[in-house]
């Protein structure tokens, strides 16, 4: 499982999932996939009610926003985002990066019943966007991956905002309650994961673990996004354990989690319609994910870059050039898995529109990869003939 930590193996296998999912929904397959996303595995006693379907973006999901917080804590604590110095350009490319794509999104289906899915386009794919890069972009300089990690990691919390924000409805205030107390006994726990070894050290895991489960248990019956407890499980970890825990779940979710959800929700039949017959939200998204993210991320970065330009010149090294930063903001339309989420909840009542959505992720993160790819291409073989040092005669 050692090569799904490669981020250039993870990528490809992420592709590869979605495009095998979405090519057996459009055989003759495609009506047992589809059956077998909706068959229900419910557990009654417990008031679970989940189809298959459901228990990959709530379920496995989970595992997956776990990571990114714990990454996200960590980028806070010890990383690239732990003073305001650094994190303040990163911080608002990620914004820009967040509004211009919600912008484009409301400018395209203004006036329509669809405009409650601007969050959509407003998401980064950090693993894959971090797969381009690895892919096309070997030995370019560091300061280029920081800031896309940067970047993508503010944007996954702007997201889990987004999540838990606008896709609570109806919230039951008693599981919620217990949902909080079960963080807190998380946090409690996580304590004793230091301190104890051995026989000790295994029983606080498991307990630590068995109260994760409980706390997405009451979260998703409290109504908000199970996810979300996945989110405060690594936020309230300590950072070691934390750090150990995604280290062996890592290949997991990259080799396991990830494709089955991009499979499953790449799953779709093409709808069988002209192309002025496409609803707005198809073309909203295909136009927002590289054009929006492309425009806010470029604007608003070139700007903080100018406003906060670090005084030291022996640091300005540091600092991106137009073409990185238009090069990272075009990464940045890579929306995939969070954008693919968050068009199930926000046309969760609509199966059409949520079709729509997933085939406009899938055309709109494309677009993205291709030119990205030849960008970060491009800027490889710029800074190699600019590294280049010229034989002595």
């Amino acid at each position: 499982m050692g090569i799904f930590r490669s981020e250039r193996a993870s990528a490809a296998l992420l592709l590869a999932a979605a495009i095998l999912g979405l090519v057996l929904a459009n055989l003759p397959t495609g009506h047992a996939l589809e059956a077998v996303k909706h068959h229900h595995l419910d557990l009654p006693a417990i008031g679970l009610n989940l189809s298959v379907g459901h228990w990959v973006s709530d379920g496995l999901l989970a595992l997956f926003f776990f990571v990114v917080a714990v990454e996200l804590k960590h980028e806070l604590v010890k990383g690239e985002l732990n003073s305001v110095k650094k994190a303040i350009v990163p911080g608002i490319a990620a914004i820009g990066g967040v509004i211009a794509p919600a912008v484009v999104y409301a400018i395209v289906t203004a006036g329509t019943r669809y405009t409650g899915g601007w969050p959509i386009p407003t998401a980064t794919d950090i693993a894959f966007a971090l797969g381009i890069l690895a892919v096309f972009g070997s030995h370019l300089p560091g300061r280029i991956r920081v800031f896309l990690l940067a970047l993508a990691v503010l944007d996954d919390l702007v997201a889990i905002l987004i999540i838990a924000i606008f896709f609570t409805h109806g919230s039951n205030l008693a599981f919620l309650g217990l949902g909080i107390l079960a963080v807190a006994a998380v946090f409690a726990a996580g304590r004793l994961l230091g301190r104890w070894s051995g026989l000790a050290g295994a029983a606080a895991v498991a307990l630590v673990v068995v109260l994760a489960v409980v706390c997405w248990y009451f979260v998703y019956r409290s109504g908000v996004h199970a996810t979300i407890a996945a989110v405060a499980v690594g936020l309230v970890l300590p950072l070691k354990p934390a750090d150990r825990a995604i280290h062996a779940l890592q290949p997991f979710v990259n080799g396991v989690v990830l494709p089955i959800f991009a499979f499953a929700a790449a799953s779709i039949a093409v709808p069988s319609v002209g192309i002025g017959q496409l609803s707005p939200v198809f073309w909203a998204i295909v136009i927002a994910l590289p054009v929006g993210k492309l425009i806010g991320i470029t604007i608003a970065g070139g700007i903080a870059s100018r406003i906060f330009r670090d005084p030291d010149p022996a640091r300005r090294g540091q600092t991106l050039r137009l073409g990185e930063l238009v090069t990272v903001a075009m990464l940045g339309g890579i929306g995939f898995t969070v954008s693919l989420l968050m068009n199930e909840l926000a046309f969760k009542k609509s199966a059409e529109i949520v079709d729509e959505g997933t085939l406009a992720v899938l055309l709109g993160s494309a677009v993205s990869i291709v030119v990205s790819a030849v960008l970060v291409s491009m800027l490889k073989r710029s800074h190699a003939r600019r590294s280049a040092v010229p034989l002595p005669r």
